[in-house]
């Protein structure tokens, strides 16, 4: 999915991040492309205006990462979260919305969103926003995933705990790291573990606990009761 490409000053990156960017409104495409295109490892390599035709462009573009709006007129993001997530090899998902409690955010979270930005994000957090959905990491806080749970709670289902039963005392130890929204390296520095052990011990639980990404590793986390409720 990914190309080579060339920095202002002639040095390659050491990866290109593909992007497809789907709005409604074409001038919050523009913005998005100009914002985005002022980083050299990023390229948007197509729009969609539409979730009616976002499966068709990630099957002939093989976007690294699909940036989506949730709200759309015909075929809405959470819709197309689902068409795109059943796809072989699904690209990352970030939602855009305007509201950062959106009513339809948890659930597309729970559905394989790897995290939403709001449509104000500065720009230079939208770039290191998509830098940080492209290393396999999410973009949300602890914080956010703490309040979001909150606001939806619910009792916590019994395959959870049964799931969370098979990990293994080091899973158990990185699981709640994963939802303070510790990155890889800092798992590793904090575990005194080598960053492909961290790599390794993360897809396992993934697997083990049934989730598409880290996100909904913190939620699980959270309404396990791993978590606390600090902000």
């Amino acid at each position: 999915m990914t190309t080579a490409a060339t920095t202002v000053d002639g040095a390659t990156p050491e990866r290109q991040i593909t992007i497809l960017l789907v709005d409604d409104e074409a001038l919050v495409r523009a913005g998005l492309r100009m914002i985005l295109s002022t980083a050299p490892d990023l390229e948007v390599v197509g729009e969609a205006e539409d979730g009616t035709e976002v499966v068709e462009r990630v099957r002939a573009l093989h976007p690294d990462i699909v940036l989506m709006d949730i709200r759309m007129p015909h075929v809405d993001g959470l819709r197309a979260l689902t068409l795109v997530r059943a796809l072989p090899d699904p690209p990352q998902v970030v939602i855009l919305t305007t509201f950062d409690l959106d009513e339809h955010v948890y659930e597309a979270l729970e559905n394989g969103a790897a995290g939403f930005l709001l449509k104000d994000t500065p720009p230079h957090a939208l770039i290191q926003s998509m830098r940080t959905v492209a290393s396999g990491s999410a973009i949300l806080s602890p914080t956010l995933t703490r309040r979001l749970s909150a606001t939806y709670s619910r009792k916590v289902p019994t395959d959870l705990q049964d799931r969370i039963a098979t990990l293994s005392e080091r899973e158990l130890a990185i699981l709640p790291l994963i939802g303070q929204g510790l990155a890889n390296a800092e798992i590793a520095s904090e575990l005194y573990l080598s960053e492909a052990t961290v790599k390794a011990h993360v897809t396992h639980i993934l697997t083990k606990l049934g989730v598409a990404n880290r996100v909904q590793v913190a939620i699980a986390a959270y309404r396990a009761g791993l978590l606390d409720d600090r902000a």
